[in-house]
């Protein structure tokens, strides 16, 4: 069997899929790394342990390639978007990789919001101001460390790291990538000017923006002597994660949406040209030149059952921290949750632990309970908080509903979907049947799909739809709809009525000195 690598870089690990033209998952292998958090509100990438991850992991699933007697015939990258990494000529790292989840640019979202910028560059660029995006990144550096900024001779993310790894290719950024970073106006196909000038960067910094199906020149050769591949194999530049998973649940025909719900979630959909929402709401990233992303991330999605375990079940002999067993806490306390009603018997969760994006896109968010009462139980709150971040995903898909783009399916992948609760309570929020795709890695095989593509063998997109396998799909219970319907504009309200009062609080909290490295 022929198969395509699709090699996944993430916020935590490296995975790498082998697949074939007919969408099975034939090995997968994965490389970890820690998420450094040398100060609150912070969140970086060793750049090199990262590089040495994407080898490793390359090389452990072609061994099992080979173990089979199947044949690699291409490798297709895939990355996680909104980094910022100085980089020497070569492509090298000079530095860590400033990943999505940081967030000390708040302030200079902030300002851009403030003087009504961030519209226009949201509508030019489809990336949503906010401090994931490398656009308030770049702008924070150039306030803090504007020398940095200036005398660095690249500046690049995940892919580019990637790309200057395992290829001699130059640098280069895909254009979905490129589309995420809040610098590159996705309809004139170029950087913006304003978004440079807001950054602080020059065109010459910044990488040439090729197609997602770009033939790299083939993997270097020490490359090649490590994972035991061709040096000539082709590499297929690829594109980002997001709509990678897509692609890797087959949403990519109009009216199907897709969910990934793991740590955290997104609600997304493809278009076949740029489509800003007119609100703000949606993010639209480019999948290829004739499929694009339209979309909204939630920053807490199975984290809501984790945080649980920590905070609401001391008294269980399995303790929180890794692994398996940790696992099997938050499989306990869903079945636990599972037992409590229906809008947790009036309790209404905010479940902005780890912050939010979509649908507000404001920094500081914080979590919160309302409707507290004696009578609410362990149960409750876990049932709420799971409600909460499937409620999230309802308004995103509202916003969908509000630009004329009706969904009727819903594609479901993520390890939160393994759980009965969430595809049921997902199901029920959107009022749309949720059908949970056969292999769990849905971002790695989209690589896989999307190199079979770029090397012909996969003409057209849209036949993704009937390559991948999904469970028959979970219909919501209608009383339970109705009540979730019911209940959604209380979100809204809610948040809106606390955005200032979390944002004090965020002012409020003193800055913490002598703050040794965390590791997550």
């Amino acid at each position: 069997m022929q198969v395509v690598i699709g090699l996944d870089s993430g916020t935590t690990a490296t995975k790498a899929v082998a697949a074939g033209a007919d969408g099975d998952v034939r090995v997968t292998a994965s490389v970890g790394y820690p998420l450094l958090v040398p100060a609150p509100g912070q969140a970086e990438l060793d750049s090199g342990r990262l590089r040495e991850a994407a080898v490793e992991a390359l090389a452990a699933v072609a061994e099992q390639v080979r173990e089979r007697g199947d044949e690699v015939v291409a490798i297709s990258l895939s990355a996680a978007m909104h980094g910022v990494v100085p980089l020497d000529e070569d492509g090298a790292p000079l530095g860590r990789l400033i990943t999505w989840a940081d967030g000390r640019a708040a302030e200079q979202t902030t300002a851009l919001m403030a003087d009504d910028r961030a519209r226009g560059l949201h509508a030019r660029t489809g990336t949503p101001v906010h401090p994931m995006s490398p656009l308030t990144k770049l702008a924070w550096l150039s306030q803090h460390e504007p020398d940095l900024v200036r005398r660095t001779p690249r500046w690049g993310g995940v892919k580019e790291l990637l790309v200057s790894a395992l290829c001699d290719g130059g640098h280069l950024i895909d254009l979905s990538c490129a589309s995420a970073t809040g610098c590159y106006d996705i309809h004139a196909r170029r950087w913006d000017d304003e978004a440079l000038d807001i950054a602080g960067v020059r065109v010459g910094q910044l990488p040439e923006v090729v197609p997602t199906t770009h033939l790299l020149p083939g993997l270097r050769a020490e490359v090649a002597a490590a994972t035991g591949l061709a040096a000539g194999i082709p590499v297929v530049i690829g594109a980002s994660d997001g709509v990678l998973a897509n692609l890797g649940v087959g949403a990519v025909r109009a009216g199907i949406a897709a969910v990934s719900l793991g740590t955290s979630g997104a609600l997304r959909t493809v278009v076949p040209s740029p489509t800003v929402d007119p609100t703000g709401r949606l993010f639209c990233y480019a999948l290829t030149e004739e499929h694009w992303v339209l979309g909204g991330p939630i920053n807490n999605g199975g984290s809501v059952v984790r945080w649980a375990a920590r905070a609401l079940a001391a008294q269980f002999d399995v303790p929180a921290p890794e692994g398996e067993r940790a696992d099997e806490l938050d499989a306990r306390l869903l079945t636990e949750a599972a037992d409590a009603p229906v809008g947790s018997d009036g309790l209404l969760c905010l479940p902005y632990f780890l912050g939010e994006r979509a649908p507000w896109w404001r920094a500081g968010m914080r979590g919160a309970f309302l409707g507290l009462r004696r009578e609410h139980r362990r149960a409750h709150l876990v049932r709420a908080a799971v409600e909460g971040v499937c409620q999230q995903l309802a308004l995103v898909r509202d916003a969908f509903d509000a630009s004329h783009l009706p969904v009727t399916e819903v594609r479901a992948t993520g390890g939160a979907v393994a759980s009965a609760l969430w595809v049921s309570t997902l199901a029920a929020a959107l009022n749309l049947p949720v059908g949970v795709a056969d292999s769990p890695e849905g971002t790695g095989l989209g690589a896989c799909l999307l190199g079979l593509h770029a090397l012909g063998e996969l003409p057209d997109l849209d036949r993704a739809t009937a390559i991948v396998a999904v469970h028959d799909a979970v219909e919501p219970d209608p009383e339970a709809a109705e009540l979730y319907r019911r209940m959604r504009p209380l979100v809204e309200q809610s948040t809106l009525a606390l955005a200032d009062v979390f944002s004090a609080l965020d002012n409020l909290a003193p800055a913490l000195t002598g703050a040794t490295e965390e590791v997550v």
